[in-house]
């Protein structure tokens, strides 16, 4: 791929707004900085927006906020059973059992990631920068209800940099002749990042930002 051509055809559909409003990469510093309940928060935004409203989570996050502790790690990793039940006849938020569930699932992930690794919020910053597929499926094998889109996802909402694989960056790829078939496989994955980082090569950009760049190269 050709940065200059993917930013070409993205300024052919969106004019100067096609590298203008893309999100943003937080610095090693930020990511270190920000506490294990943000963490918690975001990647539990992320499983229920998936397959679901997001507007209606987003309004629906203050209650969630009350609901879950702040979304400390610590607390919910030691909720029973029972306490994990009665949040899923709570009317303020989205009673799914099972991405409630998750919930406590990723907290204690996050517990004992910080254990091993000295602290959550490092070892996801400190998670080599070309290598962000590697942390999709860390987090996929790791966490609960963190595939498909939701690990990328959340990764981005704390500024981890990362590529999303939505369906006008799919497209792209194949338009790109990246990969064919199914994306998510072991091998077309491997062709995707390394596609990425050789844009990221091009044009000194960030991957979230290529992403969304390459996305608007569709229309």
């Amino acid at each position: 791929m050709k940065y200059t051509s993917i930013l070409a055809m993205a300024q052919h559909h969106h004019g100067e707004a096609a590298d203008q409003n893309l999100p943003q990469a937080s610095s090693l510093e930020e990511l270190s900085a920000l506490g294990e309940d943000r963490h918690l928060s975001r990647m539990a935004q992320c499983v229920f927006q998936a397959g679901f409203s997001w507007k209606v989570v987003a309004q629906k996050w203050p209650a969630f906020e009350k609901a879950f502790a702040g979304f400390d790690p610590d607390e919910i990793a030691a909720w029973s059973p029972e306490r994990l039940e009665a949040l899923a006849s709570e009317p303020s938020i989205i009673r799914n059992f099972t991405k409630i569930k998750s919930v406590a699932e990723n907290a204690r992930m996050i517990c004992m990631a910080g254990q091993a690794h000295g602290g959550y919020a490092r070892f996801i910053a400190e998670w080599p920068a070309q290598d962000p597929v590697g942390l999709w499926r860390w987090l996929q094998d790791h966490g609960s209800r963190l595939g498909g889109n939701s690990g990328p996802m959340y990764l981005r909402s704390i500024g981890k940099d990362t590529f999303v694989l939505s369906s006008d960056v799919l497209a792209a790829l194949t338009r790109e002749g990246v990969f064919e078939g199914n994306p998510r496989t072991r091998a077309n994955l491997a062709r995707i990042q390394a596609a990425f980082i050789e844009l990221q090569a091009q044009s000194g950009r960030p991957l979230c930002e290529l992403s969304r760049i390459l996305s608007r190269s569709v229309g």
